[in-house]
Formats: structure tokens, sequence, C-alpha cells
């Protein structure tokens, strides 16, 4: 296979089982059931997006569960504040769900807070890709281990010094 297929397949498969980053403090689990199944869903459409030419990055699911998780773990700025608003409320209207009030819901960012929230994405899809990768490469030492002490049992040395 060559490599841009194998890549390609590796991040279709990415989409499906890279772990979801949440903000460290132990929220992580608090995450609605709808948001996780958002996060996948927008993975794959930015995951097609991505084998078309456009530079991967995060989605607005992943953005709002970090910054979900970031804002119950410590006060946020008004900054990220209006940029959580705001996302949540693209990711809230886009999956149906309820539960944003009209009243805190932000229409639209600054061009410093649009560039923060794309800086944020790039680095949830670099984070998330990383790893992956670091998973990969654990698994793969892991099996050249077990190779090797397999091989060293069914192969004993005829001298030992």
């Amino acid at each position: 296979m060559s490599k841009n297929l194998n890549s390609m397949i590796d991040d279709l498969v990415g989409t499906l089982t890279d772990p979801i980053i949440v903000y460290p403090g132990g929220w992580g689990d608090s995450l609605p059931e709808w948001l996780k199944n958002a996060i996948t869903l927008e993975r794959l459409t930015e995951n097609m997006k991505a084998s078309k030419g456009k530079q991967p990055t995060g989605t607005d699911a992943e953005a709002c569960a970090y910054l979900n998780t970031a804002s119950l773990t410590m006060p946020i700025d008004s900054d990220w504040s209006q940029i959580y608003l705001y996302v949540a409320g693209k990711t809230y209207t886009r999956w149906q769900k309820s539960g944003l009030p009209d009243d805190i819901r932000v229409e639209s960012l600054n061009s410093q807070q649009t560039a923060d929230l794309n800086r944020l994405k790039e680095w949830l899809h670099r984070r998330r890709t990383t790893a992956r990768q670091e998973l990969e490469r654990a698994e793969r030492r892991h099996q050249q281990e077990e190779e090797a002490s397999k091989r060293k049992v069914e192969r004993p040395a005829l001298f030992e010094f």
C-alpha cells in the first residue's frame, strides 16, 4: 500500500478511535453522550475535507468539549468565555440541542478571538493525532519485545557464558 493510502486509512481510523482531548482536572467524564457522538461525526466531516486537500483541524464540538471542561476546572477570562459561548452555540444548533439560552448565545467573534479559536482547534488536532501515534509506537514496541522473547524461548542459546 502506498504511504498516502496508509495515512488516509490511519486518519479515518483515528476519527473513530482518537481520544477526546479535555482540560486536565477530572471533568472529562461529565461530557454528555451526544457531544461525544457529535465529535466523532464532525471528525468524519473534517477527515473528508482533509482528503480533498484542506488542512486538517479540530472541530467545533472538540473545542466545545475542551472549553467546557476548562470552564469547570478554573475561571476563564472574557475572551475565552465569548469563544466558548460562540462554539457552544454553533455546536448546540448544529446538533439540534436545546439548553443554551438566547441571552448568552454569542453570534460572532472578533478577529483575535477567531484566531484563538483556530489555534485551539489546530492544537486539539495535533494533540489527538500525537496521542494516536504514541499509542501505535508503544504497541509496536510491545509487539517487538514479545516477538524477541518468543524467539529467545524457541531458540535457546547453545552456549551461555
